[in-house]
């Protein structure tokens, strides 16, 4: 117990959910002023706002201030050591080229990881009022209504959805393994927030999901919603040491994990 509250996947989710919609009330506001490009990080187009900052500033105040013994992981912030079993980890903008650009697809992310296990998330987004959430066991929701994936189609009939990398060379490789990929689906999609894209997933919004190149702030909290709509969630390791996400409906998995193996995503190269 830390400062009154439990260490209960409920009771952390209950935290993370109001935390979520105030962070999403400020970037939405500071968003209707304009947004304008504060850094850059990886490269010229992987930005960060001051949206981004005040974000993260806000959730890590919340949840600290709530339970300061916990640790804290955000995007922008640095790595805080955990001083009881909780970690939070943040991303306060997941999407910040669709929030420059005012595409109503970004989201605040933030997961709870308990003893080295994720077990609550809310991935919100407040451009369209739409906030997912999931305890582990306990279900996946969206606006407070159970969600379940697809069932899944064959491989041909799928929509998958995908990103792409800040670097030139990392994105004409994925770009390789895509064009494999689009002639053996239905099509892709990619709407540029990788919470979103497995959150899309365990609505039934779209069949999978591959993306090299997240990080952990990315998908904690969206595979937690992912896995517990019905999806199987993983995270592989490229050729390059990078991360790569790879998400399905349980019973398609084994023919969507093959497709990716196959076109390529890990860093091999099909003939």
């Amino acid at each position: 117990m830390a400062g009154g509250h439990t260490d209960s996947p409920e009771d952390l989710l209950r935290l993370a959910v109001a935390t979520a919609r105030e962070a999403g009330e400020l970037i939405a506001s500071m968003r209707a002023r304009g947004v304008d490009v504060a850094d850059t990080k990886s490269s010229p187009i992987d930005i960060v706002t001051e949206a981004d900052r005040r974000s993260e500033e806000l959730i890590r105040e919340r949840l600290l201030g709530a339970r300061p013994h916990d640790g804290f992981l955000g995007e922008e912030g640095g790595d805080v050591p955990t001083g009881s079993r909780v970690r939070w980890i943040v991303d306060p903008i997941d999407g910040t080229v669709n929030y420059l650009y005012g595409l109503p697809n970004y989201a605040v992310s933030i997961a709870a990881e308990y003893d080295g296990r994720i077990v609550a998330g809310v991935v919100r987004n407040p451009a369209q009022d739409v906030e997912y959430a999931a305890t582990l066991g306990g279900g996946a929701t969206c606006n407070g209504e159970p969600v379940r994936v697809r069932a899944a189609p064959p491989l041909d009939q799928s929509l998958v959805s995908t990103g792409f990398g800040y670097e030139a060379a990392v994105r004409e490789r994925q770009a390789r393994s895509v064009a494999r990929m689009l002639p053996q689906v239905r099509d892709i999609r990619r709407l540029g927030s990788c919470a979103l894209d497995l959150c899309a997933v365990a609505s039934g919004q779209c069949d999978a999901y591959v993306e090299e190149g997240c990080n952990l702030w990315d998908y904690a909290a969206g595979g937690l919603v992912a896995a517990e709509a019905g999806a199987t969630f993983e995270v592989w390791t490229t050729a390059l040491g990078r991360d790569l996400v790879v998400c399905a409906p349980t019973p398609g998995w084994a023919r969507f994990s093959s497709l990716v193996t196959s076109c390529g995503f890990l860093g091999s190269n099909p003939a």
